[in-house]
């Protein structure tokens, strides 16, 4: 079932989602769900308890006061204040297993989408409403399965407790009493179906309704907005967006309000003839005060139980209808296939062979590429944007998997180990590296996790990345928290974080890749593209020193960078079209040398212009 579409389960789905339900709701903490019941039901017999002793303490006054009445008056107002506590306990138990189960299913969601392999789940506007559903259903259901046989038991000694009231005083007020609530049930029931299509259609809405509100209020995006002057118009947008899913929420909640107002006049008329019947039969002697009391109390009493039980089922049936979204993600397949073979340690080299891959049904963006990096060297990849290179790095990665070819390891097909043993073995930098709001530490450190701690290797990183000198230099040094989104504890009365340049962050990116130490294949992609020349220099200097020893693969436009690499492998078009030193790709005098040519021809001297008299 996806967000915009409305397929209701049948039968057998639906109880294999209640099953789902009940066991994440109770397994979240048992110890609040057995409470939780016993509340219930302590609630649903204190309710029919007051009626029969109000009753009683009303005919024991209208004969007269004796200690009876005493006792009967200490037992209603013992009574009563049962009922006021458990109300509290009640309201203090409901937010208490809300957070539980919500904390519950957060965990089982996220980690079923940290066990994706790659990134095309991702990358699915549907996962993303299904997740938000799933989020706000898999919240729900358990608890409303839950609450709803806590409210169910109560609502069924309520009953119990006041048909059998009614049916001592006047058994065909049961019958008319019930038949009234009927018409009431089936527009809950009703009504829920609606509910759930409504959430399902506006699911998209909200998600465009973040995306803009994230887009007003974000401190880059705020930059372009106020320079071109978009911000009526991404808030216009975010307007309309909002206006398309209040629109379909006002036209359910319209339908409710039919309705629910239908419904109310109906109970009300009930109410209203069973309280002039009694008055009748009080006058004609056939009915005591107390009578009259419990008969409206009865009658009041098992519309709320009969109300309150369909109240419970319906919204369950609700909660149970987007409960679907949880267990699509929970149980989505696998993205990609694992192996259990074991990854040797590079001693040979990598291998693309006749490698093909292309996004979804997209054009063929990699188009048998064969080429070898071999261990021990440093391989440049170079081409136009678009040509394939940055997904060569993560097929490489195993983000995706090729849909024709192999990638091989020292001969073993990464499909065949586990992706978590294959990137432990790498070290990358990306061109769209990730600007974390943490500490200057830790921007670094969750390069090697288990490291996180090690500040003299977090430095070494940073001096190895030209990071080193304007960190120390923050005011809390690798302690600084670098985001104006958040305070750290001993910000709040300083204002918040510290932001850097585009060239700053660059370098702690840079950092975090060569925290892995131990790392076989170093990837460095784009790595210097934000920097100056000098510190690109710098960069590429110790760069060199790091990776003496290692694998490496090298992306980056500039060419001058990849003059020291051993070999060049040139991309268009998805191909390998040229590969070799960068001396033997000059001499050859192809597409490598008109790029270089191109792009050495803007540091050349010309002669000046003349200068029009």
């Amino acid at each position: 079932m996806t967000a915009g579409t409305v397929g209701w389960p049948g039968r057998a789905e639906l109880a294999g989602r209640a099953r789902t339900a009940f066991t994440v709701g109770w397994g979240a903490c048992r110890g609040l769900n057995v409470a939780d019941v016993a509340v219930a039901l302590a609630q649903g017999g204190a309710a029919v308890l007051l009626a029969w002793l109000s009753k009683l303490l009303i005919d024991g006054l209208g004969a007269g006061a004796d200690g009876r009445t005493l006792w009967l008056a200490a037992g209603v107002a013992a009574t009563t204040l049962a009922v006021a506590v458990l109300t509290q306990l009640d309201q203090y138990l409901a937010p208490l297993l809300r957070r539980a189960v919500a904390a519950d299913v957060q965990a089982r969601l996220y980690a079923k989408v940290n066990a994706f392999v790659g990134l095309g789940p991702l990358e699915d506007p549907r996962l993303h409403d299904r997740l938000r559903l799933a989020q706000q259903a898999g919240e729900a259901a358990p608890q409303q399965v839950i609450s709803g046989v806590a409210g169910l038991l109560r609502g069924l000694v309520q009953l119990g407790g006041f048909v059998a009231a009614l049916w001592v005083l006047w058994p065909p007020m049961v019958a008319a009493t019930v038949l009234a609530a009927v018409p009431v049930v089936a527009a809950d029931v009703r009504l829920a179906g609606g509910r759930a299509a409504t959430q399902l259609t506006t699911s998209p809405g909200y998600r465009r309704r973040l995306f803009y509100r994230m887009l007003l209020t974000d401190r880059a995006a705020a930059m372009e907005s106020r320079l071109f002057g978009t911000g009526t118009f991404l808030f216009d947008r975010m307007a309309d967006a909002t206006a398309r899913t209040d629109r379909a929420e006002n036209a359910h909640d319209t339908r409710v309000l039919r309705l629910r107002c239908g419904s109310a006049v109906l109970a009300g008329l009930v109410t209203g003839a069973a309280l002039v019947f009694a008055v009748a039969r009080a006058a004609q002697g056939r009915l005591t005060p107390g009578d009259v009391l419990l008969f409206t109390a009865a009658v009041g009493g098992v519309q709320a139980a009969l109300l309150s039980t369909a109240s419970v089922l319906t919204s369950t049936y609700e909660a149970l209808l987007l409960f679907g979204s949880y267990r699509d993600v929970v149980r989505a397949p696998d993205d990609l296939p694992t192996g259990a073979a074991e990854l040797p340690p590079l001693g040979t080299g990598i291998e693309f062979r006749d490698v093909w891959f292309r996004y979804e049904d997209g054009p063929w963006v990699l188009r048998g590429v064969t080429f070898t990096v071999p261990a021990g060297a440093a391989i440049g990849l170079v081409g136009a944007n678009g040509a394939g290179k940055s997904t060569l790095v993560k097929l490489l990665c195993r983000f995706y998997d090729p849909q024709r070819g192999q990638i091989r390891w020292d001969g073993v097909d990464i499909r065949t180990v586990p992706p978590q043993e294959l990137r432990a073995r790498l070290g990358a930098v990306f061109q769209e590296f990730v600007r974390y709001d943490l500490s200057a530490a830790e921007n670094i450190g969750l390069g090697a996790l288990e490291h996180l701690h090690d500040r003299e290797r977090i430095d070494a990183a940073a001096r190895l990345a030209g990071a080193r000198p304007f960190l120390q230099a923050l005011p809390s040094g690798y302690d600084t928290l670098l985001s104006r989104l958040f305070f750290s504890d001993d910000q709040q009365a300083h204002g918040g974080g510290t932001n850097l340049s585009g060239g700053q962050w660059q370098r702690v990116a840079l950092a975090r890749s060569v925290m892995r130490t131990d790392a076989e294949l170093l990837i460095l992609d784009e790595p210097s593209s934000g920097l100056d020349a000098v510190a690109e220099h710098q960069v590429h200097t110790a760069l060199r020193e790091y990776r003496r020893g290692r694998t490496c693969l090298l992306i980056s436009h500039r060419l001058g960078t990849l003059r020291a690499a051993d070999r060049i492998v040139v991309l268009d078009d998805g191909r390998v079209t040229e590969s070799g030193s960068h001396d033997a790709l000059l001499a050859a005098g192809g597409g490598y040398a008109r790029l270089f040519a191109l792009q050495a021809d803007g540091y050349r001297d010309r002669p000046a212009d003349p200068v029009p008299a």
